[in-house]
């Protein structure tokens, strides 16, 4: 039977919460790093790390729910709690889709839009984890959070073009579905990183 306790875990809480926010970090720029090559049998090592580093964050985030699991009283909303983890997971699972992507269609040659997106995903996901840092004793992310959605707005916009030019390529067929996948899920990633600012947000409100 598990134990439960009813004094706030804040400390363990909290450190989960940046562990995962930096684990977002390291994946992202591992993202740039494999964007920045041309994908050949040297990338492998760089797709295996994406993926440990995507499983490390399922493993921050059972961590995160079990000890909700086991705390009676938490230092904020349990529900944000459950999404705060979830929405930093997801960061991860987009990076690792769009790594996954990247080797699973065969592409040779990546397009500078999308390493331009995996730069845009990387400083995405350094001003959340920003944000996160100060949220033990919920200071003020105002500035960090504008940014990030600065940053999204930013991507949006790219994705857009990127989108736009490959239609008007007059590029393979195949090629055109292959890169459109690509492009829009490197999106979903910074998407991600807004969707966790949006909880961060919620949850400061919440505890002012």
């Amino acid at each position: 039977m598990a134990r439960i306790t009813l004094i706030p875990q804040r400390k363990e809480f909290f450190d989960l919460y940046n562990r995962a926010a930096a684990n977002a970090v390291a994946i992202s720029r591992l993202l740039v790093d494999l964007l920045g090559r041309k994908p050949d049998g040297e990338t492998a090592d760089l797709i295996r790390d994406i993926k440990e580093l995507e499983h490390e964050g399922d493993r921050l985030t059972h961590e995160v729910v079990d000890l909700l699991n086991r705390t009676f009283v938490t230092p904020f909303d349990r529900d944000d709690m459950y999404r705060l983890a979830g929405a930093l997971d997801d960061v991860c699972d987009h990076v690792d889709e769009a790594a996954g992507h990247i080797v699973g269609y065969g592409i040779t040659e990546i397009r500078p839009a999308a390493r331009a997106q995996g730069e845009l995903i990387a400083r995405a996901a350094t001003k959340l984890q920003e944000a996160v840092e100060r949220l033990e004793g919920f200071r003020d992310s105002k500035r960090q959070l504008i940014e990030l959605r600065e940053l999204e707005d930013e991507a949006d916009r790219l994705n857009h073009d990127a989108i736009s030019k490959l239609f008007r390529s007059g590029d393979d067929a195949l090629d055109v579905i292959r890169w459109k996948d690509v492009h829009e899920q490197l999106e979903e990633a910074v998407d991600a990183c807004e969707n966790a600012a949006d909880v961060l947000e919620a949850i400061l409100v919440k505890n002012r």
